[in-house]
């Protein structure tokens, strides 16, 4: 999967939805935020991603008028495909303490990243869009969340629990224990499940509109609730 590729296609998508929208529009799939909240996230996300990527200290602070900042996020997003353009084993900047990282995890991050927000912001049309992201790629989407995201977090798990996250015959499960990082693992009977289309278990983990399933307690996956 060309990631840089994935990248351009949902960002262009995601600043079409902003424009239409305008800066005051309120993004209904993250209720505190509008459009331009969202704008000024997704800038500073790619200047981070350009520094983390170059191995510096992420220093950037977006503008805060709306056409400074679309031109300012214009050019966070050259440098980041620039960035992201190097090879994938490169060793990058890691956010996560005790963690290594590579623009190749960059890139992938970031083609998640930018496709996430993108349903954000085409929430904030009226009608929204009935978008649904691509099988493959929400697929790899759960896999970065269950084996790169979780696993580096900080602990902060309060009881030990196995969850499964299961999508088109994959099952990934998470083995969480008080104390701990978490920990991808074989699959076995699991505490609580979530489950479906890709698609709906990719929105679920982020915390956005869906149809997945839970099998088991909810609350024993607030703990892996996307920050």
């Amino acid at each position: 999967m060309d990631f840089l590729e994935v990248v351009d296609v949902h960002t262009d998508a995601l600043k079409r939805a902003a424009l239409a929208a305008g800066p005051a529009a309120p993004v209904r799939n993250c209720p505190k935020w509008t459009v331009h909240d969202l704008v000024r996230h997704l800038a500073w996300v790619h200047a981070f991603a350009v520094a983390t990527a170059m191995n510096r200290e992420p220093d950037a602070t977006p503008p805060e008028e709306w056409d400074d900042l679309l031109g300012w996020w214009d050019g966070q997003r050259l440098a980041a495909r620039e960035a992201l353009s190097r090879p994938p084993e490169t060793p990058a900047r890691s956010p996560f303490p005790g963690f290594g990282i590579t623009v190749g995890d960059w890139a992938r991050r970031m083609a998640h990243e930018a496709a996430v927000h993108r349903l954000d912001a085409e929430s904030a049309l009226d009608p929204v869009p009935a978008t649904r992201l691509s099988p493959a790629f929400t697929l790899d989407g759960i896999d970065e969340y269950a084996t790169f995201l979780v696993p580096r977090r900080s602990p902060r798990y309060p009881v030990a629990t196995t969850v499964h996250l299961t999508a088109a015959g994959r099952t990934w499960a998470l083995h969480l224990a008080p104390g701990e990082h978490a920990r991808a693992g074989e699959p076995g009977v699991p505490d609580v499940e979530l489950s479906g289309d890709p698609d709906d278990v990719y929105r679920a983990l982020w915390g956005r509109p869906n149809s997945a399933t839970v099998v088991g307690d909810p609350a024993l996956l607030a703990p892996l609730a996307a920050p």
